[in-house]
């Protein structure tokens, strides 16, 4: 364990942040990309593993596109062109 200078510290002075690229909406910069419950091919990419919808914060997507993409998966998951859930077995 290392002593700082202050106790409140968490770490030296001199150390810099870290800042990550901020990540682009896909649909914002590419016009040619459309949301349709038709096309689940471009919907798994927002999907984990399990089947769970992937957070605006981790796929970068703005907040428009975000809730459209949300309610394009959900048409898709009521037609089974997507599943709800993955199961193990």
């Amino acid at each position: 364990m290392t002593a700082y200078a202050n106790p409140r510290e968490s770490r030296p002075r001199y150390e810099r942040r870290v800042y990550h690229k901020r990540k682009v909406c896909r649909f914002c910069t590419n016009s040619d990309l459309k949301l349709s419950y038709k096309d689940p091919d471009i919907l798994k990419y927002f999907l984990t593993e399990r089947g769970k919808i992937i957070p605006r914060r981790i796929s970068g997507n703005c907040a428009l596109h975000q809730r459209k993409m949300t309610v394009e998966i959900k048409r898709a998951r009521s037609i089974a062109l997507l599943p709800f859930m993955v199961s193990d077995t």
